[in-house]
């Protein structure tokens, strides 16, 4: 059984503005900003290429980025195969189009994880693959603090309609990690009904399969502002 990556990273950042003073400033994509002097998708990409499973990586990329970017990776050396593939318009053909070029076995594991997660840890990841083996389909996630409501848009402004049990509701992270075969069905009937998801996961719920839980983590966190830039700074500078 192997496992493959698939990274879309061909998002533009447009909430990632340039942080305070001229300590960092980002980068045209938010996941070639840099983190302690490293790209936050080389730090991405270390995580899983230390992973034993991990066999390839496919990482999804705008084309005016894709060529530029190879020589980072050669001098990256990362040691396990990151093939690049064009990044669509959105999340979902992005990792369509990586889906596409994967060459794998009905019952290998493609994990889906996104490119500005870099402080995923490997019991995380390892969880994914072991449930998604078990299960078919799993997602990383963490349990909702803050109290939910269910609103409801309106010319005056949004009213509470609902509120949703806590213990009902959990934030969705990645990896999301899926059999081929699971992931390549449900991606397959998505693309013949016009329909797009939020993530891999919705596809799959739509195709009718379960998708398990694994518990996530707080640091776990997806770098989308300067705010968060700050905060993975603090995370990394701490950690063990």
């Amino acid at each position: 059984m192997n496992v493959i990556v698939i990274i879309p990273a061909a998002g533009l950042g447009t909430r990632m503005a340039a942080a305070s003073g001229a300590r960092v400033v980002a980068a045209a994509s938010k996941q070639f900003t840099e983190l302690d002097g490293v790209p936050i998708l080389v730090h991405t990409l270390r995580k899983f290429v230390a992973v034993l499973q991990v066999s390839e990586i496919y990482l999804a990329l705008r084309p005016s980025e894709a060529a530029g970017y190879q020589p980072r990776l050669a001098q990256e050396k990362l040691g396990k195969p990151v093939r690049v593939v064009e990044g669509g318009e959105h999340r979902q053909q992005s990792v369509a189009h990586a889906l596409a070029a994967v060459k794998a076995a009905p019952d290998d594991v493609i994990l889906v994880h996104d490119a500005v997660r870099p402080l995923v840890d490997p019991e995380i990841i390892q969880n994914v693959i072991d449930a998604a083996v078990r299960h078919g389909a799993a997602i990383a996630a963490v349990p909702a603090v803050d109290t939910i409501k269910q609103v409801e848009r309106t010319a005056e402004g949004a009213v509470i309609r609902a509120t949703i049990p806590r213990a009902q509701i959990v934030m969705a992270q990645t990896p999301q990690g899926f059999r081929y075969d699971v992931l390549k069905k449900a991606f397959a009937e998505a693309e013949a009904d016009g329909f797009t998801g939020t993530d891999e996961a919705s596809l799959v719920e739509r195709s009718g399969h379960e998708v398990f839980v694994v518990m996530g983590s707080t640091r776990n966190i997806k770098i989308t502002t300067p705010a968060d830039l700050e905060l993975a700074e603090f995370f990394l500078k701490h950690s063990s």
